[in-house]
């Protein structure tokens, strides 16, 4: 079944502000992506999707920075209100010396840049007229640490970098997301 065009897009959708919460740390909005009774397995994250943002966010929060990049997505219909999909991703830490969470990546005494490389396959259901995640699985298929120069951007000049509140421009892009 290939689904349809509105079915693929709302998916779509939730693919992209997943990336958008991680990387601009607006935890909250996890709650409007997964369904309540979501498992989630990726490394060392494993659980219900709330113990996923507890874990992650003592991964991701102590990082400088971080992009995650979405590629393709395959989507495999079951029905009307299932779907799993398999999509494409690179993300990107920025990793401070002294990182605590070694286990995900180590401490390199200097700032680094950690690159993972990888795949979320997921099962999407639609309930009450709404896409949400309710298995994620993410997969590694490489991971890369190079030490580099000017990653830091505690001196960019105000409003020209991201924030990781309201004040990020794109806040009104995800406002639907955040409640």
């Amino acid at each position: 079944m290939m689904g349809l065009l509105e079915d693929r897009e709302a998916i779509r959708d939730i693919l992209a502000a997943y990336a958008h919460a991680i990387d601009r740390r607006s935890w909250g909005m996890m709650e409007r992506l997964f369904h309540p009774d979501a498992t989630f397995k990726f490394g060392l994250v494993e659980g219900d999707w709330r113990g996923f943002v507890e874990q992650a966010r003592a991964i991701i929060d102590p990082c400088l920075a971080t992009q995650h990049q979405l590629g393709q997505t395959i989507f495999g219909f079951e029905g009307a209100d299932v779907c799993h999909t398999e999509t494409y991703m690179t993300a990107m830490h920025t990793i401070p010396p002294g990182y605590p969470m070694t286990a995900a990546f180590p401490d390199l005494g200097r700032i680094y840049s950690g690159i993972v490389a990888g795949r979320y396959v997921d099962r999407f259901e639609k309930h009450e007229h709404k896409w949400r995640i309710a298995q994620r699985t993410g997969l590694y298929d490489w991971r890369e640490f190079r030490v580099v120069e000017g990653v830091d951007l505690s001196n960019t000049p105000e409003g020209a970098a991201g924030y990781h509140d309201e004040r990020d421009p794109s806040t009104a892009a995800v406002r639907q997301w955040l409640g």
